[in-house]
């Protein structure tokens, strides 16, 4: 089939493009909704489209996963309870905003901005999916190490007050990641012999309740306040505001993509790491960090969008997954008689090509539905307390028990957000905690990974750092955000600019 046709496939069949617009729109309710994780739509979808043709089954979950990855910025925004661990950082400014009653504002920006990440993701897919996917196989046990690493040192970005706290609540989120059964020898550990925590503790439930219910419990002291209106006259961003922050999305759409192609990583560290470049690449924002700065939502959005078309690159040229959605895909493209990989571009490329075109339409279609609705979206923040409390405690229970159909998930939760509450009221961050938990696996895995590649020798593990031009570089960084992290730095530099105004 030729390209162009392949590639314009769901526009000539009405049946297809009404599927990826189906798609799209139940992924971005499907993502407002906390524990109700994309992941797990498109899995149970795979049952009902076992029968189908591939092209349609493709056309639903491609839909679903781009307006999932977007749709947990919503109530992110709305609630501060973000609806995927995609959309952590947004809640950081996106929340402040809406407080202060720009949460049509804020919707419509990460909408334009997901939009303009996911477009960007798309093209790289699109021209240059090899070449990036040669990339991403150059990463060894000690570069997603190191990557790792570097994903826990944003510990200073996240935190708004003392670095110190910061660090005592990454190392607490490290800690909580690492209980349970040793991925690689089934030992246990941090369990104290309870066969509750065997399992380990899902962080979804960590990040619903030290999100949603300690806001709930925040909110408890305040049950009477009035409700902030919002304004919702200008949603969609003047083309100044796009053209303003179009820099910083190119960039971090560009951490988006690569971060989308290394398998095992994902949006979520994606939208995480483009919130710390921000932060350091944003001398002067208008707005402080952690109080509605807008490159506090340009940033992550753009990435975690551009995470997406990412993760297409590795599935669809090596077959490999660059995360769980497209692990799934992978699966259904396999009980549909297709084997994902480099015979599958060279046998099927109309296929590779239908998936971008999928892709693209759903783009579109989720800034069509990401624009409309706001207005009623935004009446969720003006309702009163008395309402909201009771709703954002039952969102976050439901959410909790959807992720394993457990109520110990819904026990663990209710615990976090008593237990964040507190961290709150005492001035430790919580985003740190979060990022510890999602880091933790992705660090000891490849840390033990890495060591016994080298036979246990750390003298050959820093030589191997040293001579690998890719560990160098990303060894180089972690020195580079550490020393920048300190207070000597932080002096340095203030007697340097000192020196230099006078």
């Amino acid at each position: 089939m030729d390209i162009f046709l392949a590639m314009v496939m769901v526009f000539l069949q009405p049946e297809l493009l009404i599927l990826v617009g189906v798609g799209t729109f139940a992924g971005i309710y499907i993502g407002a909704i906390p524990g109700l994780s994309v992941t797990m739509a498109v899995s149970i979808l795979i049952s009902f489209t076992f029968s189908w043709d591939v092209y349609p089954a493709i056309s639903l979950m491609v839909g679903i996963y781009m307006g999932g990855v977007y749709g947990g910025s919503r109530t992110a925004i709305l609630l501060n309870i973000p609806g995927a661990p995609s959309a952590i950082a947004t809640a950081m400014d996106g929340y402040p905003m809406a407080q202060k009653g720009e949460a049509g504002q804020a919707i419509g920006v990460t909408t334009v901005m997901s939009f303009f990440g996911g477009l960007i993701g798309i093209i790289v897919l699109a021209v240059a999916a090899p070449f990036v996917s040669d990339f991403a196989l150059k990463f060894q046990p000690r570069d997603y190490m190191l990557l790792a690493v570097l994903g826990i040192l944003l510990v200073g970005s996240l935190s708004s007050g003392s670095l110190v706290k910061g660090i005592f609540a990454g190392a607490l989120g490290i800690a909580i990641g690492a209980v349970g059964r040793d991925p690689l020898t089934f030992t246990e550990r941090f369990t104290f012999d309870l066969r509750i925590m065997e399992g380990g503790i899902s962080f979804i439930a960590v990040m619903i309740g030290m999100f949603g219910v300690s806001e709930a419990l925040q909110q408890l002291q305040n049950v009477n306040m009035k409700a902030v209106r919002q304004k919702i006259d200008r949603i969609v961003p003047s083309f100044g505001t796009i053209k303003r922050y179009l820099p910083l999305s190119l960039q971090t759409s560009s951490i988006g993509v690569i971060i989308g192609a290394l398998p095992g990583t994902g949006g979520d560290i994606a939208a995480l790491m483009a919130y710390d470049h921000a932060k350091r690449v944003t001398k002067n924002p208008e707005v402080p960090f952690g109080k509605g700065a807008m490159e506090g939502l340009v940033a992550p959005e753009t990435a975690n969008n551009a995470a997406v078309g990412g993760a297409f690159i590795p599935m669809m040229t090596l077959g490999i997954p660059g995360d769980a959605v497209t692990a799934i895909m992978i699966g259904a493209l396999f009980i549909h008689g297709l084997n994902p990989g480099p015979m599958l571009m060279i046998d099927q490329p109309d296929m590779f090509w239908f998936i971008v075109g999928a892709l693209f339409t759903a783009n579109i279609f989720m800034l069509i539905f990401g624009l409309t609705g706001i207005k009623v979206f935004t009446k969720i923040v003006e309702m009163p307390r008395a309402i909201i409390i009771p709703l954002i405690l039952l969102l976050s229970i439901v959410g909790a028990y959807a992720v394993n159909n457990s109520i110990t998930d819904v026990y663990w939760m209710l615990g976090f957000g008593v237990f964040g509450y507190f961290m709150r009221h005492y001035g430790y961050p919580l985003g740190p905690v979060i990022l510890g938990v999602i880091l933790s696996r992705l660090l000891d895995e490849n840390w033990r990974r890495a060591i016994i590649s080298e036979r246990e020798d750390l003298g050959r593990f820093f030589e191997g750092i040293l001579t690998s031009p890719l560990s160098f570089v990303l060894f180089s960084s972690v020195i580079l955000i550490f020393v920048s992290q300190t207070p000597l730095w932080a002096a340095t530099k203030t007697r340097l600019s000192g020196k230099a105004s006078s």
